[in-house]
């Protein structure tokens, strides 16, 4: 009978691994330089006009002069990738390990591989000058949401986050705003106000690169109510955490 380790060193070894994970993260990113995360279903066909306009706006954003960072697989993800290299930019694909295995698409210059979404989804925020979010399923409900989230509660430093193609949008912010907001108080009317929705590929990446000169003018500053902590100076290039 062969034994096997029982779970606080089954949960230890994994501990190793998550740090594994964090730190290769940290090491890879670090160096890119301010980048934009762009999110959207896997399953968006290349034929889809979501598809083609992911390639158009990620094209514009790397000729802003910003890295793309997506999940490094299909659909809008892959037209991400593909409209950053086809501008020669930097190109980078946060792979995760799925029970069906996700296949990294070919047109990443830089590739990552997670087995934990919440280290991957760490990546995705730290090094994010703003987020761009296509229409998508739950993991790209998962990473909207949580953006929002640590915006609303001052755990990062405010940054612009676009919500491509109103048809998608239109529904769900009118859910928020009247049955949310409007009938049970669960959110406040200025919490409707940190993301943007646009069809303008152009007007997206102008929201962005105006935040990045803005912050390059006035240096990062903590929201509103933030406090800094003593000591800690926030970096430029990179989306701030507290606590």
């Amino acid at each position: 009978m062969i034994d096997t380790p029982d779970k606080p060193v089954q949960d230890l070894w994994r501990m190793f691994r998550i740090m594994a994970e964090f730190t290769e993260g940290f090491e890879e990113l670090a160096s890119v330089g301010p980048a934009v995360s762009i999110f959207g279903s896997a399953r968006t066909h290349p034929n889809h006009r979501y598809y083609k306009m992911a390639v158009q706006t990620a094209c514009q954003v790397a000729k802003a002069g910003f890295a793309v960072i997506t999940g490094g697989g299909g659909g809008i993800m892959e037209a991400a990738n593909k409209g950053a290299a086809k501008a020669g930019g930097t190109s980078i694909g946060l792979n995760i390990e799925l029970p069906m295995e996700q296949i990294p698409n070919d047109y990443q210059n830089l590739s990552l591989h997670f087995r934990y979404f919440f280290v991957r989804k760490v990546m995705f925020l730290k090094y994010a000058h703003g987020f761009i979010v296509f229409p998508g399923g739950y993991g790209t409900m998962d990473e909207l949401f949580e953006s929002l989230v640590l915006i609303q509660t001052l755990k990062q430093i405010q940054f612009p986050v676009i919500l491509m193609c109103h048809e998608f949008w239109d529904g769900l912010i009118a859910w928020l705003k009247d049955t949310m907001l409007g009938e049970h108080g669960y959110i406040s009317p200025e919490d409707l106000n940190v993301f943007t929705v646009t069809d303008d590929p152009a007007e997206a990446v102008k929201i962005i690169t105006d935040f990045r000169d803005q912050r390059g003018r006035i240096g990062l500053t903590m929201p509103p109510g933030m406090k800094k902590e003593s000591g800690s100076e926030p970096r430029p290039d990179a989306t701030q955490f507290t606590g």
